[in-house]
């Protein structure tokens, strides 16, 4: 079953939301946030980014920087930018990018479902990164940043969602980046009734992005559960904040990779070594793979087509047989000795929004030496690692469009 519970939002003021959301938190460096904020002072940035109003020489992981971020969403509630809703409420956030949409459902859902392994994971944890955000939670009293996941299609849902969605929505706004949000306030409680009733005859949710908030929210509940003597387990810190989607509206990008340590190897000695792997040849073309298990190489002004052979990797393993699990077995481990993702800082990421023109941009600058195109993962084999217990290769999915925060917070103290 999966347990989601109505809550008193507090969110944007219609006319004020398309300048209190913003975006997550981790999409954005401090210096990218901090320019925001000088164009936008009533950013919710101010509030999950708060460094923003310090200097760069200052941590980012102080308390004095989470209270100023209580002290910003308070600004926000006095000034009237935002509103607390006086009925427990679900609610329904729509996004729309390049004309497709995708609807979910803003709940707070189960610590001890998490906990437990029925909300499913896929990714591993940094502890350092998840003190920050129970810290932040802790100070604030609240959860500001949604947990964004995922729910197998069921019709039932679907259809109570387009019934919900028939209505004009309480706020609607196209952001900077052209993307619009629409957000329906559910409170009746019929609709309450049913949207918990449905949701609880699904066998699991599924994280798709936020494992560090989600892991948070748990350390955040041990916390407070020892400090409350009254506690009850119905209090708003034994859930958190989450938009739950169904599976066949998500979209997920490439997450590509970018080295600067060849290890003094020419091309020609890359290619055969890895003949064993990979059929590679040259490519008149930028190669942005189409297919699964193509992979695309960038090197010298130059793109190669890398096949991956047949028998080269685990294809009965959800996670090693993922295109970016097999590019560090075959290649990135054996070749450059760049094994630990997490860690080897030989490596960078970049987003599949910024394109393959980002990966030419980095090695012609020579800021990098070789930059990796890999196809996307699909829904199916999220879905299927979470299912098996496994681990996701690092920096593999790439979610898009991105939710706003600030759509809709949880305060903890009801």
């Amino acid at each position: 079953m999966a347990v989601i519970k109505a809550f008193r939002g507090l969110h944007p003021k219609a006319e004020f939301a398309s300048v209190v959301a913003a975006p997550p938190y981790d999409v954005l460096n401090s210096d990218e946030a901090r320019a925001l904020v000088q164009k936008n002072q009533n950013s919710f940035l101010r509030v999950n980014k708060s460094e923003v109003d310090f200097t760069a020489e200052d941590s980012q992981y102080t308390d004095k920087v989470y209270l100023k971020g209580k002290e910003n969403l308070q600004r926000l509630i006095d000034d009237g930018f935002m509103v607390r809703d006086e009925k427990n409420s679900f609610y329904l956030y729509r996004l729309t990018m390049n004309g497709k949409s995708q609807t979910g459902l803003v709940a707070l859902t189960s610590v001890d479902e998490y906990d437990r392994g029925l909300i499913k994971k896929h990714e591993l944890t940094r502890p350092e990164k998840v003190n920050d955000r129970a810290d932040h939670i802790m100070i604030l009293e609240a959860q500001v940043g949604p947990v964004f996941s995922i729910f197998k299609q069921n019709d039932s849902i679907k259809n109570l969602f387009t019934k919900l969605t028939s209505v004009k929505p309480q706020i609607d706004f196209r952001a900077d980046d052209s993307i619009r949000h629409e957000l329906w306030i559910v409170d009746a409680s019929d609709d309450v009734d049913a949207l918990t009733n449905h949701f609880q005859k699904l066998d699991a949710i599924y994280i798709a992005d936020g494992h560090h908030r989600s892991e948070a929210a748990s350390e955040v509940c041990k916390r407070m559960k020892k400090q409350n003597t009254s506690h009850t387990g119905d209090e708003n810190y034994n859930y958190f904040l989450n938009v739950i989607f169904p599976d066949d509206e998500m979209y997920i990008m490439s997450y590509n990779r970018v080295i600067s340590d060849l290890k003094n190897l020419e091309m020609s000695e890359i290619i055969s070594r890895l003949s064993k792997s990979f059929d590679i040849v040259e490519s008149d073309v930028a190669v942005d793979p189409t297919e699964n298990h193509t992979i695309g190489i960038y090197h010298d002004n130059c793109w190669y087509k890398a096949s991956i052979k047949d028998g080269s990797y685990d294809a009965s393993h959800a996670a090693n047989s993922i295109d970016s699990a097999i590019l560090t077995q075959n290649l990135l481990g054996p070749l450059f000795g760049i094994e630990n993702l997490r860690t080897d800082n030989r490596i960078k990421f970049v987003g599949g929004i910024r394109g393959i023109a980002e990966l030419e941009k980095l090695v012609n600058s020579g800021e990098q030496k070789m930059a990796f195109a890999l196809y996307p993962v699909s829904v199916g084999q999220l879905l299927a690692v979470a299912d098996a217990g496994e681990v996701m290769p690092p920096k593999s999915t790439w979610f898009e469009p991105k939710l706003r925060s600030g759509m809709v917070v949880s305060l903890l103290n009801d």
